[in-house]
C-alpha cells in the first residue's frame, strides 16, 4: 500500500495548534496573524499587508492564564474556513490543514491507543465520512491557494 493512502492518528489535539492562527485581519481583511507568547503571557495579532498591530495578554488574573487559539483573545475570523453543507471546515494554520488534508486524503485511517482526547476523534463526523471526501479536498485546496 502507499504511505499517501495511509494515516496514522498522532495523538494531536485541537489545542496544538492553538499558537499561531491565520485570521482576517480587521482593518484590511488580508491574511493576519493572531500568535501567542507563552513566556510573556501576550498574544498579537499583526497583518503584514498592512501593518495592523494589537496585543492583549493571555492572564484572566495574576495567577491565572487562560489557554485558547490565538484568535479568540481578539474575537477576530479565521482565514482558512469554508462552509459545508450545514457546518463549517476550518483550521488555524497551514501545518493543522495539512494535518486534516493527509487524515481526510487516507484511504487506510490507523487509530492506535485512542484516548478520546485526540483532534481527530473530536471532529464533526463529516471529517470522516469518504462520501465527503472529494468535497473536502477540493476545500482543503481552494484554501491553500488562498
Amino acid at each position: 500500500m502507499n504511505q499517501q493512502e495511509r494515516f496514522q492518528d498522532q495523538g494531536k489535539m485541537l489545542s496544538d495548534f492553538y499558537s499561531e492562527v491565520w485570521v482576517v485581519c480587521p482593518a484590511c481583511a488580508k491574511k493576519a496573524l493572531a500568535k501567542v507568547n507563552i513566556e510573556t503571557n501576550t498574544v498579537r495579532l499583526y497583518c503584514l499587508n498592512c501593518g495592523y498591530n494589537k496585543e492583549t495578554s493571555t492572564k484572566l488574573s495574576p495567577n491565572a492564564t487562560i489557554l485558547m487559539a490565538a484568535h479568540d483573545y481578539f474575537g477576530a475570523s479565521l482565514w482558512l474556513q469554508s462552509s459545508f453543507k450545514n457546518d463549517v471546515f476550518f483550521a488555524y494554520n497551514g501545518a493543522h490543514l495539512d494535518y486534516l488534508e493527509r487524515y481526510i486524503s487516507a484511504n487506510l485511517r490507523e487509530h492506535k491507543d485512542r484516548s478520546h482526547f485526540t483532534l481527530l476523534e473530536k471532529l464533526p463526523k463529516f471529517y470522516h465520512d469518504a462520501k465527503n471526501r472529494p468535497r473536502l479536498l477540493k476545500i482543503i485546496a481552494r484554501l491553500k491557494l488562498k
